[in-house]
C-alpha cells in the first residue's frame, strides 16, 4: 500500500536553513556597511587621509546640554551595526556598538554646550559651536569634515554637509552614536540629583511623565528657559524674586 504522507526533511536539510539564514543576513549587513562607507572610499581616492564625520544629540530636549562626537574611522572599517543612533532601539546594543567603534576608531572627541548657553545663544548655534568643540578636541586635524545637513561657518577646514548624513555616511553614523551614548549617560547621572524629571528614561525629551513634572514641580537647573512649556516658576529648586518670574 502506498502511503500519502509527506516524506519527513533530513535533520541535515533542517539545519542547513538556520545556516543559511545567518549567511544571507551576514552578507546584507556587510552590503548595508559597504554602502555607508562609499563616500569615504570616495574621498580617499581624491587624496584625502584623514576623514572626520561629526554629529550632534540633543537638539530638541527641553533639559541638558547638546552633545557632539566627532570620529575618525580606520581606513577601511567593517562596523557591524552602525547607523543612525536613531534606529537602534535597544541601548544596550547601543553602547556595545559604542565600543566596538572606540576600538576601532583612530580619534574620538565630544564636544557639550549646556544649557545657559543654548538659552542665550540659541540651539542651532549651540549645535554647532558643540560641533567645534568636538573638532578642536580630536588629538588630530583632520582633512576634512563630514556632517548631518550643516557647516561650522567658523572651521576653517573642508567641510561637505550631507542630507541625512547619518544614513549615507559611516563616520557621521559612528558619531551619532558616541554622542548619543555619551548624553544618555550624562542624563542618567542627572537623574540622581532631580529623580521627579525620570531623566533616566526620557533624556530630557519632552514625554507626557516629564512634562507633567515641570508642571506640577517647575524647571530644574538643567533646563532650558528659552523652550517653550519650560519656564514656570521654579517650585522645588527656587522661588522668584520680588514679583519676577523664575528665570
Amino acid at each position: 500500500m502506498i502511503s500519502a504522507a509527506k516524506p519527513r526533511a533530513s535533520k541535515k536539510k533542517s539545519r542547513a536553513k538556520p545556516a543559511q539564514a545567518v549567511v544571507n543576513s551576514l552578507f546584507a549587513e556587510l552590503a548595508r556597511v559597504a554602502e555607508m562607507s562609499v563616500i569615504e572610499r570616495r574621498l580617499r581616492d581624491f587624496g584625502f587621509r584623514c576623514i572626520a564625520g561629526t554629529d550632534e544629540v540633543g537638539r530638541g530636549c527641553l533639559a541638558g546640554p547638546v552633545v557632539d562626537a566627532c570620529v575618525i574611522l580606520e581606513c577601511e572599517p567593517t562596523l557591524f551595526g552602525v547607523k543612525d543612533s536613531k534606529m537602534i532601539l535597544e541601548c544596550d546594543n547601543r553602547v556595545t556598538v559604542c565600543r566596538l567603534i572606540l576600538r576601532r576608531a583612530r580619534a574620538v572627541a565630544i564636544g557639550v554646550v549646556e544649557p545657559q548657553t543654548i538659552d542665550r545663544i540659541n540651539i542651532l548655534r549651540a549645535s554647532k559651536l558643540a560641533m567645534l568643540g568636538a573638532v578642536e578636541n580630536l588629538p588630530l586635524r583632520p582633512d576634512i569634515l563630514l556632517l548631518d545637513a550643516v557647516t561650522i561657518e567658523s572651521l576653517e577646514m573642508p567641510q561637505i554637509p550631507l542630507i541625512e548624513g547619518d544614513k549615507r555616511s559611516v563616520s557621521i553614523a559612528a558619531a551619532s552614536i558616541v554622542a548619543k551614548v555619551y548624553r544618555d549617560l550624562l542624563m542618567e547621572s542627572y537623574h540622581s540629583l532631580y529623580p521627579v524629571y525620570d531623566f533616566q528614561h526620557n533624556r530630557g525629551y519632552a514625554t507626557e511623565g516629564h512634562q507633567t513634572a515641570l508642571k506640577h514641580y517647575g524647571p530644574s537647573p538643567i533646563h532650558r528657559r528659552s523652550f517653550e512649556g519650560v519656564d514656570e516658576p521654579m517650585l522645588l529648586f527656587g522661588s522668584p524674586r520680588n514679583g519676577d518670574s523664575a528665570r
